[in-house]
């Protein structure tokens, strides 16, 4: 869903301040939801009625819910993300392998200072979209594998600090790795971070090596300029 936290601290994108017992409980019952989200996807057997629920839902959410990172004045008519058409063909199957060489600290404003450290990098990538993507484990309390990437649309088509597609801090978990480092990466899930949408939010954008020269028309894209 949109989904996140250093990112903002936002909600799906979640994470972010606090001002009370009200907001932390609003915060709560966001980022269960969430995680309810993408349990639902993770089982189904139909990955294109699987991102229809999300597509469904994250409107929902961004239009009615405190949590939403769309400023309170234009909740009202927002009529949710905008998308690319479902493409299964950027469903994509890759093989993990070993990554130990890099750590990153990012300062996000009131949330504190984010480490996170590579740990796999995929393989199988290259040839379908002119590079591959590093993962990354967020360090502290519990952790969470985090891949943000910029693509050939970011600036143009897509928000140009990049998207998400996993954050399993904030319940953006599409899935674990299966036998043998096989994962599959499903970038009709990608979504914005919160800063995209308001400067409230300070977002941990991707880092220099997950920049993918090919262009993924899949998942959250900018709204189309009529």
């Amino acid at each position: 869903m949109g989904e996140h936290h250093h990112d903002d601290k936002s909600r799906l994108n979640f994470g972010h301040g606090r001002c009370g017992l009200n907001e932390d409980l609003q915060l709560w019952e966001w980022r269960e939801r969430i995680s309810n989200l993408y349990y639902e996807i993770r089982s189904s057997a139909d990955a294109v009625a699987a991102w229809r629920l999300w597509c469904d839902t994250r409107s929902t959410l961004f239009r009615d819910h405190p949590q939403s990172p769309i400023e309170q004045a234009d909740r009202k008519g927002f009529g949710g993300p905008t998308l690319f058409p479902y493409d299964p063909l950027l469903r994509l199957t890759v093989q993990l392998v070993p990554e130990t060489s890099e750590r990153i600290t990012i300062a996000t404003g009131v949330d504190g200072d984010l480490s996170m450290h590579a740990f796999a990098r995929t393989a199988g990538l290259e040839d379908r979209l002119g590079g591959e993507l590093t993962l990354y484990w967020i360090e502290g309390y519990g952790g969470g594998v985090f891949l943000p990437f910029v693509d050939g649309t970011s600036g143009t088509e897509t928000y140009g600090g990049g998207r998400y597609l996993l954050d399993t801090i904030k319940g953006a978990d599409l899935g674990v790795v299966r036998a043998g480092g096989v994962l599959v990466l499903d970038f009709n899930f990608s979504y914005f971070p919160s800063c995209a949408y308001s400067p409230r939010y300070v977002c941990p954008l991707a880092p220099s090596g997950n920049r993918l020269k090919g262009a993924v028309r899949a998942g959250e894209r900018l709204p189309i300029s009529k």
